[in-house]
């Protein structure tokens, strides 16, 4: 039975794709196939193929079925900036329904599991009044939430949890990125979310040398996933 999950997270910069990342490789270490997808991106390299993301670049190293670039990323933009404000300098009409084709085309390839990764936090605004959220709720997909662990996350991400449920998607389970080890009260503060969150702790991920999704995906527990 295949699994697919929108992944968000707390904030920008939390280490949604380093969590991205390590669940494809835990998944394709089960002997799964898997498949991913980030609609849009901005922060993107220019190179001789055109516009790159890192981040994009590191979920389709970890897709087992054969994706081009475009497929996992159909929108990019240069500017390291949100992308409803890049794609406005662009003259690009960033809507649900212009992201909500490629991504119901990656779900479509059916992987054992496919993980479609937001930007940012879970209400970023793209044209008009669109969110990015909405275009979880378009493809119905339960949420995998990574939590940036550092002073002030606990309401972060019980705010987003609780959005999550306002707009009627299940939170499938939730990833402990520890951004910063020297949170005071580091044990405290997990074992809180803990207690409130309410969905299984998929893993907690520390400071590590070698920041790789083998690496990642040794902390993280796919068998807690439904």
């Amino acid at each position: 039975m295949s699994q697919a999950y929108f992944i968000t997270g707390t904030d920008t910069d939390v280490g949604k794709t380093t969590v991205a990342a390590g669940l494809l490789h835990a998944a394709r270490q089960a002997g799964m196939s898997t498949a991913a997808g980030k609609p849009v991106a901005s922060g993107c390299a220019v190179t001789p193929k055109g516009l790159r993301n890192a981040d994009a670049l590191a979920l389709l190293a970890e897709c087992s079925i054969p994706l081009t670039y475009a497929q996992v990323n159909p929108v990019a933009f240069e500017p390291a900036i949100a992308p409803h404000l890049a794609a406005r300098e662009a003259g690009v009409a960033l809507t649900v329904q212009s992201l909500l084709g490629p991504m119901r085309e990656v779900l479509a390839l059916d992987a054992d599991f496919t993980l479609i990764e937001g930007a940012g936090g879970w209400r970023v605004p793209l044209a008009g009044q669109d969110n990015l959220s909405d275009l979880a709720i378009a493809l119905g997909l339960p949420v995998i939430l990574v939590v940036g662990v550092r002073l002030g996350c606990i309401s972060h991400a019980l705010l987003t949890a609780e959005a999550i449920a306002r707009d009627g998607l299940p939170l499938a389970g939730w990833v402990a990125n520890i951004i910063d080890p020297a949170t005071s009260r580091l044990e405290e503060n997990l074992a809180t979310l803990a207690e409130r969150l309410p969905a299984p702790c998929l893993g907690r991920v520390a400071r590590i040398q070698s920041v790789t999704a083998e690496a990642v995906a040794e902390h993280l527990q796919l068998d807690l996933l439904d």
